[in-house]
């Protein structure tokens, strides 16, 4: 027994054992390791173990077989790629000797105040860069372009993508239409893919341009490549500084800067967002959607490339909606489009190595003067408008110049917007009909007979060797018997003028009208008084001023000067066009100025009347109507009417006093609007009954007092 005071404490497991060691507790069991698939591979040698797994095992190996290939090949293609593209990267010049490459300049014109009216070749405005236009140019040419630009390493295959989308859903090859081609891509393509122009490799640079803009695999991948090698050697900005250079926008310009003067007459630094996308939707057409082309719908174009700036956040919604409700607008210059012709006419008359052929660009002033050259325009539009019939093909050209010569205005057709096209002012050789006659009677009073003096009226006939009888008649079909060289010229008589120019002599005459400027073949026979011979209006005009200058001869010109852009040294000027040698006496001239009032005043030529203002000129009209003329002047200007078809087709109820002198009048009333009335230089002859008549019978002249005058002269026995 014990007791409580003897309680012992209750013994424990390890006290039990003290001084030997303790039982090991047996070892937890490890749990059996999983196999892995490895392991499972290794056990069944890669071979499947289900059903499932036997039916995919064939695509298994075949998915193993192709990425083992493809990214070797991958990796070859990158090599390779990456090779090619740095290869083309080294070959890259510094930008600056690829902004212009043009193998031929440009020619503009400037008018007499040196205002810019008309553009021949391929405008380069100058080098312009990313950072130099205009931030919304420069935001608009991106937007609409190549949005992810920035973002790219020269391809964008999201791009290329959809546009393969889109020309297959329009039944369009893959590579037909849309290209998907970045602003890199497109400047490869620009540069033609670095193929500088040869030409003696090339037939034109047309020819080598349509070379460049061809698309095939081969084309599209060497493009890819060379488009990667850019954005290797070139910085974004750099490549959009080409782009900006490069690209053709309508109208003979090529990079904004020439666009932006071609159709705004600003620096493409200062174009505001509606001028801006109007330039950058050129680029999908430039020769469709150019302003000149229609204004209105580059301004629809215009529109959605606004639209697209303002998704992109390049506009505000307020900056977007002012520039849709304030569309751009073409510069006066541009949106008149005039003085095509004369500029035309410029370039074939100037020096081929500076105007049709130059390699530079070059910057010519003329003689044109745009207010006169736009009255002439529409007072052709307003006759035909109103006084010719609808449908009708007849054509008609005008021509204004100053009395030394000076081409001030030209119209060369209907078609007044043409360029290059068939010039019937200075290229069409028509007959002159009685428009000659001014020249015969210059003759005759340069011998000294006066104005006074009477001419034969009556029916002649004349033998022509190899043909039979020539016997004329007026227009009229009537005769008067001795009248006045006065009243014979204004009633444009043809008898009078056949007898004059017998009794001058035909040499006599052919001289004063080749001194003129009539030159070519004229006629030998005495038809030669009826203005059978042919002439151009231009000079035909231009033998009309040397009356009004008092007798010299004149070469009509169009060129005052002439640089190279860029520079302010004048290369060549007028050549010495202008006033020449005297033909005439000054007092015959002023006599025979005297002499063509009468036409306007009491003549054929009463439709070209202006009140208040002294006017001269004389009406022409060839045989059956194929022609007719009014060539007038005031003591300013001296302007040319013809009128006619191409095909030599008779004209209905035409002479040279009914159309083309109204055509002459509508020209010059808007010419003079607001001017004081410049009187004539002329000489009205002493008043004295007439003297004597000139006819002519059987070929023999009759000896008169006048005659025996004439005798003297024409064989040199007498002096002027």
């Amino acid at each position: 027994m014990s007791g409580n005071d003897n309680r012992r404490t209750p013994l424990v497991a390890e006290k039990r054992y003290q001084g030997r060691a303790a039982p090991k507790k047996p070892a937890a069991k490890k749990p059996a390791p999983k196999r892995t698939a490895r392991a499972r591979k290794a056990r069944t040698g890669g071979r499947p173990t289900t059903v499932l797994g036997w039916l995919l095992w064939p695509f298994r190996i075949i998915l193993r077989i192709l990425w083992a290939v493809s990214w070797r090949v991958g990796l070859v293609t990158a090599l390779i790629v990456g090779g090619i593209s740095a290869y083309f990267a080294s070959q890259m010049p510094p930008i600056e000797q690829i902004i212009d490459q043009r193998a031929r300049g440009s020619v503009t014109m400037a008018d007499l105040t040196g205002d810019v009216f008309a553009w021949r070749g391929d405008q380069f405005g100058g080098m312009v860069t990313a950072s130099t236009v205009s931030p919304h140019l420069h935001n608009a040419v991106v937007a609409t372009e190549d949005r992810r630009f920035y973002r790219h390493f020269g391809l964008s295959p999201r791009g290329i993508a959809s546009a393969i989308r889109i020309n297959l859903s329009e039944g369009r090859g893959p590579l037909s239409g849309n290209g998907g081609s970045t602003i890199t891509q497109q400047t490869a393509k620009l540069l033609c893919l670095g193929v500088p122009y040869d030409s003696t490799a090339w037939d034109s640079e047309a020819a080598y341009e349509a070379d460049c803009r061809q698309s095939s695999l081969y084309r599209k991948g060497r493009e890819a490549l060379f488009a990667i090698g850019m954005e290797i050697a070139y910085t974004k900005e750099e490549i959009l500084t080409l782009y900006l250079n490069r690209a053709y926008l309508g109208a003979g310009s090529r990079g904004f800067e020439a666009a932006a003067q071609r159709y705004f007459g600003i620096s493409a630094a200062q174009v505001n967002p509606a001028q801006a996308a109007m330039l950058a939707g050129l680029l999908k057409a430039p020769s469709t959607l150019a302003p000149t082309a229609n204004i209105e719908r580059s301004r629809e174009r215009a529109a959605v490339v606004i639209g697209l700036m303002r998704d992109q956040g390049y506009l505000t919604a307020v900056q977007a909606q002012e520039a849709i409700a304030n569309p751009a607008a073409l510069s006066r210059a541009a949106e008149a489009r005039s003085g095509g012709f004369f500029a035309d006419w410029v370039m074939e008359s100037g020096p081929e190595f500076f105007t049709r052929n130059t390699t530079e660009d070059v910057i010519i002033r003329t003689t044109l003067d745009q207010r006169i050259q736009r009255a002439a325009e529409e007072a052709l539009v307003s006759v035909f408008e109103n006084q010719v019939a609808e449908g009708s093909e007849a054509q008609a050209a005008i021509v204004v110049m100053s009395a030394d010569g000076a081409v001030r205005a030209m119209v060369g057709g209907r078609n007044l917007r043409a360029t290059g096209a068939f010039n019937r002012a200075t290229q069409a050789l028509r007959q002159t009909g009685s428009a000659f006659k001014p020249f015969i009677y210059a003759a005759a009073l340069d011998l000294g007979v006066s104005p006074y003096a009477l001419i034969s009226d009556a029916p002649q006939c004349w033998s022509i060797p190899g043909s039979r009888q020539w016997c004329p008649e007026n227009y009229d079909r009537e005769f008067k018997g001795p009248i006045t060289m006065t009243q014979a010229l204004a009633e444009s008589r043809n008898l009078p003028a056949i007898f004059l120019s017998e009794d001058v002599g035909r040499e006599y005459v052919r001289n004063v009208a080749n001194g003129f400027g009539l030159q070519g073949e004229l006629a030998e026979g005495p038809a030669l008084a009826l203005g059978v011979s042919e002439s151009t209006l231009l000079n035909l005009t231009g033998a009309y001023a040397g009356i009004l200058n008092g007798g010299s001869q004149v070469t009509p010109y169009g060129l005052l000067d002439l640089r190279i852009q860029g520079d302010s040294a004048v290369l060549m000027d007028s050549m010495g066009a202008g006033i020449g040698d005297r033909i005439i006496s000054e007092e015959a001239a002023r006599q025979l100025t005297w002499m063509m009032t009468k036409v306007v005043e009491e003549g054929t030529g009463r439709r070209a009347r202006i009140d208040g203002w002294e006017i001269a000129g004389k009406t022409g009209t060839t045989n059956s109507s194929r022609d007719a003329w009014f060539i007038g002047f005031t003591g300013d200007y001296v302007t040319g009417v013809w009128m006619g078809y191409d095909n030599n087709t008779p004209l209905r109820g035409v002479t040279g006093g009914g159309l083309p002198a109204e055509i002459w009048r509508e020209t010059m009333v808007r010419v003079l609007e607001g001017r004081m009335p410049t009187p004539l230089p002329m000489m009205a002859p002493q008043a004295a009954a007439p003297t004597g008549i000139l006819e002519s019978q059987g070929g023999e002249v009759v000896d008169d007092d006048i005659v025996n005058l004439l005798d003297l002269l024409v064989n040199g026995d007498a002096t002027n």
